[in-house]
């Protein structure tokens, strides 16, 4: 088992009032699995996905990665996991304006230390496998939105991480290029690829083998 969530709750206090986003949530993924978290705005499905992905830890109940438990672990520890573990995919793409689509997908590996060559392979070799090895050199304002979101993916995969984790990655992308960007997820779960997607979008969830549906926090039986 990759991913095992147990009884899960997530509560925020905002002044003296408690919001409950999460409430004994219980999730279960294989590796290798393609699964879709669907559900509508405020739902809770993004607070899921910050948990599942260690953005986040839960008020209550465990989870655990790859066997081990993490929600009580230390905030470095956390960081730990997800750069070297888990691969995340945005709506808006989070890209550093300033940057190139080479130095935004080098970026994680630089962070996490290695041999400048093999950095420069692997960003490459990410940057062949989304379609852009003609691009590297083009910063986001030069590229579309299309082409962004590839460079978030192969940012995303460059580290070779166990999960993709992506929050409506189609959301801010016209449907013909949202196609294509869901094909290439498709592709990368052929390759064994764990991929989970938060979508609110019918057409996006049935791409997954599997689709969990949350509401007002809780998950739909």
């Amino acid at each position: 088992m990759l991913i095992d969530a147990k009884r899960v709750g997530k509560t925020y206090k905002i002044g003296e009032v408690e919001v409950h986003a999460l409430r004994d949530v219980s999730i279960q993924i294989e590796e290798g699995e393609y699964i879709a978290i669907m559900g509508p705005s405020g739902s809770g499905k993004s607070t899921l996905m910050h948990i599942l992905g260690c953005l986040d830890v839960p008020s209550s109940g465990e989870y655990f990665f790859g066997g081990n438990g993490v929600h009580n672990l230390s905030e470095d520890r956390l960081a730990e996991i997800r750069s070297h573990q888990v691969g995340f995919v945005f709506q808006f793409f989070n890209l550093l304006p300033r940057l190139t689509a080479y130095e935004n997908v080098e970026l994680p590996l630089l962070y996490a230390g290695g041999k400048a060559d093999s950095i420069h392979k692997r960003a490459l070799k990410a940057l062949e496998r989304v379609g852009l090895k003609k691009r590297i050199d083009h910063r986001p304002t030069e590229l579309s939105g299309g082409e962004c979101q590839r460079v978030a993916i192969a940012r995303a995969i460059v580290g070779n991480p166990k999960v993709i984790l992506a929050d409506e990655p189609t959301g801010n992308l016209d449907t013909n290029t949202g196609n294509e960007i869901m094909g290439l997820f498709e592709d990368l779960h052929k390759e064994g690829r764990t991929l989970i997607v938060v979508t609110h979008d019918p057409e996006v969830s049935e791409h997954a083998d599997r689709v969990v549906k949350i509401r007002d926090g809780l998950i739909e039986t």
